[in-house]
């Protein structure tokens, strides 16, 4: 006798491949987990073993079904969260990847994406995107003009190419599905926000040929059955890793700004018509399907968790993330950091800033600047994204780094907001979830909530003030 309808939702991420079984209310029954590598064999490179990862999902869905006995017959549908800006070329005969998986954290063309920058604004119409190496168009190229294998699988017929989210897709499905979703297919920066599909003249543009790429389907979908071991069940949703974590919680508040902040950071506003046209934020697809559209402004920070590992390599300090929340609430005056680790994003969109101190200070005060740094950065973003939708009445805030209350205290402070603060490791996969699950009317809402009230804080909104006019100094923004 069939039990109650259970979901797997996959959460690939940067550093592990995490398996989560949800039941029809969003919590959790079982989980499981798997690191993955990333390798950096050059600067601005960054890589992941295809194959590697493949094996990690299905090592993290072995460990999630391991202990639920016969329920796992109560799995009835699988979503998929991916890294967004991620990319791949594999073989369509048997998926072996031809590429390693160029993670979105590798830059290794900027140089070459120089040329481009008269056409900046065209492209950002076009797909919604400031022109950026972090994206996959010019990740693909490269691999067409330095990997033979790539070269000889297009002349051959033989190539796919595209998101890190349909590589997955093809290979965990029983029917070798050559699909792509809108938020994933949009990162490679070759797809058209207003078609909602692969833009001709993006192609052309980029010189990557379109025939290879997979084609383009809504969010929710049917992505072919998903197997792994003895499970098989439909792939019903696929999506970006942050455009899920939106979902965490049910449907979107058009009232919140919802802000992730993990290895990077990124500020989403949703709603549910395509904004306005914006200069220096970026527009998404973060669901199409089933009726509904929902739009993203989003705004992003490269140097959130990434400051906090350059703290110990750039700074010296061990263990930084057990001595800031101490330092947060002691340190009154720290100097002004101008945060370009990783490539300035939003809405600065830099990739080659160099990163300083202004001000002097010790140690101590200069990782409480590098913490204000990614509050001062959110706020930017938001600043931004406020010109094109209406204010926020909240930030709702996860992700790893979102547990430094110093870090949340300030964004309250300085936002003039209440910061939220839901304490769920799961994001991405219970938004994953909600998605494969239709969308119920009820959903997972948590064990209560943290809530940052703004304070007076105006020796801080005064940094800020000097930190944005130095930034303009320095970036003309």
């Amino acid at each position: 006798m069939a039990g109650e309808p259970l979901y797997l939702a996959i959460d690939q991420g940067t550093h592990a491949t995490r398996a989560v079984v949800l039941d029809a209310r969003g919590d959790v029954v079982r989980a499981g987990s798997c690191d993955i590598g990333l390798s950096r064999p050059a600067p601005d490179r960054a890589e992941q073993d295809g194959e590697e990862m493949v094996a990690s999902v299905h090592a993290a869905i072995s460990e999630a079904l391991d202990g639920l006995g016969g329920r796992s017959d109560d799995i009835v549908a699988a979503g998929l969260a991916s890294q967004r800006a991620s990319c791949a070329c594999w073989d369509a005969t048997d998926g072996r990847p031809l590429s390693p998986v160029f993670s979105w954290q590798d830059r290794r063309a900027h140089e070459w994406l120089r040329q481009f920058e008269p056409r900046a604004e065209d492209v950002h119409r076009r797909s919604g995107l400031f022109l950026s190496a972090h994206y996959g168009a010019s990740k693909l190229r490269w691999a067409l003009d330095n990997l033979p294998a790539v070269r000889a699988a297009r002349e051959d017929g033989r190539l796919l190419w595209g998101p890190q989210a349909s590589f997955l897709v093809f290979r965990l499905t029983a029917e070798r599905s050559g699909l792509a979703d809108p938020q994933c297919a949009a990162r490679t920066q070759l797809w058209n926000l207003h078609t909602k599909d692969w833009d001709p003249e993006l192609l052309a543009l980029f010189g990557v040929p379109g025939g290879f790429l997979p084609r383009s389907v809504p969010t929710r979908h049917d992505y072919g059955t998903l197997r792994s071991g003895e499970l098989a069940v439909p792939l019903v949703a696929v999506n970006g890793d942050q455009s899920a974590a939106v979902f965490a919680f049910g449907w979107p508040d058009e009232d919140s700004a919802y802000v992730n902040i993990g290895t990077s950071a990124f500020v989403q506003r949703a709603v549910a018509r395509e904004p306005p046209y914006a200069p220096r934020s970026l527009t998404g697809i973060v669901l199409d399907g089933g009726g509904a559209t929902v739009y993203t402004l989003e705004g992003n920070v490269n140097g959130a968790g990434t400051a906090l590992e350059w703290l110990r390599t750039g700074l010296g300090i061990d263990d930084p993330v057990a001595r800031l929340p101490a330092w947060l609430k002691e340190t009154i005056d720290p100097p002004l950091f101008l945060n370009g680790i990783a490539g300035l994003g939003g809405p600065f969109w830099q990739p080659d800033f160099p990163s300083r101190f202004v001000g002097e200070g010790d140690v101590k005060s200069k990782a409480v600047a590098v913490v204000e740094s990614i509050a001062f950065l959110l706020q930017a973003n938001l600043d931004e994204t406020g010109k094109y939708v209406p204010a926020p009445r909240r930030i709702r805030v996860s992700g790893g780094v979102s547990r430094l209350d110093g870090l949340c205290r300030r964004l309250a402070d300085v936002s003039g907001l209440p910061v939220h603060r839901r304490d769920d490791a799961e994001a991405t996969a219970r938004g994953i979830g909600f998605l494969a699950a239709g969308c119920p009317a009820t959903w997972y809402q948590g064990d209560g909530e943290e809530v940052f009230a703004p304070g007076d804080d105006s020796a801080l909104r005064a940094r800020y003030g000097r930190w944005r006019e130095q930034m303009r100094l320095a970036t003309g923004v």
